[in-house]
C-alpha cells in the first residue's frame, strides 16, 4: 500500500485524506465542463440548444450558397443596368452624330428647294426639270428633312418667323396668312423657321 507524500497526495494518483483542493486539480469526470459559463455558472438546457443552433446556422452550406447566389445575382443585375445605360448613351450619341451630318449636308439644299417651290408656283416645273425636282424632294425627305408651314397655321414663334403683321381678320389667334418660305426640320430640330406674313385677331376676339 502506497504512502502519501508530504503534499498529502497518494503516489498512486489519489489525493490523501489531508489534501486541500486547488485550481489545478482536474476532476476525474469532466463531461459537464462544457456546461460552465465564463462566469462559472452552469448553462441552462435552452441556452445550450440556442448555442448549438447558432453554430449549425453559421456552418450551414445551403445558407452560405444561397447568400452567395443572391450576391452574384445582385452583381449581375447591376452590370446589366450599367450596360443598358451605356447602350442608350451610345445610341443617342450615334443618332446625334447622324443628325448633325444630315443637317450639315441639307442646310445648303434649302435654297435649291426654295427655287423648286417658286418654279412650281409659276407653273414652270415641267419636263425633265420636274422629274429631277421631285427626285430631289424624295431624297431629302428620306434623309429626315420635313417641310412645314402652310397658310392658315396658327403662328408659333418656335416654328415661324414673322416677316410682318398685316392687319386683323376674323381669326381666333395670330395666324400665318402667307408663307414666303417654307420651314424645314429634322426630327424635333428646326433647320429653318417658316417665313410668314401674320394676321392678328380682330379687337376683342381673343377675349371670347
Amino acid at each position: 500500500m502506497s504512502q502519501p507524500n508530504d503534499d498529502g497526495v497518494d503516489p498512486g494518483g489519489s489525493p490523501g485524506p489531508h489534501h486541500m483542493p486547488t485550481e489545478f486539480d482536474v476532476p476525474d469526470d469532466i463531461s459537464g465542463i462544457d456546461n460552465l459559463l465564463e462566469e462559472g455558472g452552469p448553462l441552462e438546457p435552452a441556452d445550450v440548444e440556442a448555442v448549438e443552433a447558432g453554430a449549425a446556422e453559421a456552418t450551414d452550406p445551403l445558407a452560405d450558397a444561397e447568400q452567395q447566389l443572391n450576391e452574384r445575382t445582385a452583381d449581375l443585375q447591376r452590370l446589366q443596368a450599367e450596360f443598358l445605360n451605356y447602350k442608350r448613351r451610345v445610341d443617342r450619341d450615334r443618332d446625334l452624330v447622324r443628325e448633325n451630318a444630315v443637317f450639315t449636308v441639307l442646310t445648303p439644299m434649302l435654297d435649291v428647294l426654295d427655287s423648286i417651290d417658286r418654279a412650281r408656283e409659276a407653273g414652270e416645273l415641267d419636263g425633265g426639270f420636274k422629274g429631277v425636282a421631285e427626285q430631289l424632294e424624295r431624297v431629302v425627305a428620306g434623309l429626315g428633312l420635313v417641310r412645314f408651314g402652310e397658310p392658315g397655321d396658327p403662328f408659333d414663334p418656335t416654328l415661324h418667323e414673322a416677316l410682318a403683321h398685316q392687319g386683323t381678320e376674323d381669326v381666333p389667334v395670330p395666324t400665318a396668312k402667307f408663307v414666303a418660305k417654307a420651314g424645314y426640320k429634322i426630327g424635333d430640330r428646326v433647320v429653318r423657321a417658316a417665313q410668314v406674313i401674320v394676321v392678328d385677331p380682330a379687337a376683342g376676339d381673343d377675349n371670347d
